[in-house]
């Protein structure tokens, strides 16, 4: 499922326009700086929790030696922030049937 077809569902169930489910879900997912609202939460350091479908956070791993995988030579690689959704336990029953 892409975004318009989130949109045109979110649409039926909720009475909206297509248009106006849209800018719902911008408002809600949209990644430019300062838009969305789970992305300006986890810039400010923030966790998103909703209820019964999951958690948004960040994750910072560390610095630390690789290799280049063409050559075969050590790489330092950077430390790191990273997004993570964990999965509720109820979207987690729900998928695995």
């Amino acid at each position: 499922m892409n975004k318009t077809q989130m949109a045109e569902k979110l649409a039926k169930k909720c009475d909206l326009t297509k248009a106006k489910a849209i800018k719902v879900l911008d408002a809600i997912f949209d990644t430019k700086p300062g838009e969305g609202i789970i992305a300006v939460e986890l810039d400010a350091g923030r966790v998103v929790r909703i209820a019964g479908f999951g958690t948004f956070d960040t994750h910072r791993s560390k610095a630390r030696m690789g290799r280049n995988p063409g050559t075969g030579e050590p790489i330092q690689i950077p430390a790191k922030t990273h997004a993570r959704f964990r999965p509720a336990k109820g979207l987690k029953e729900r998928v695995a049937k």
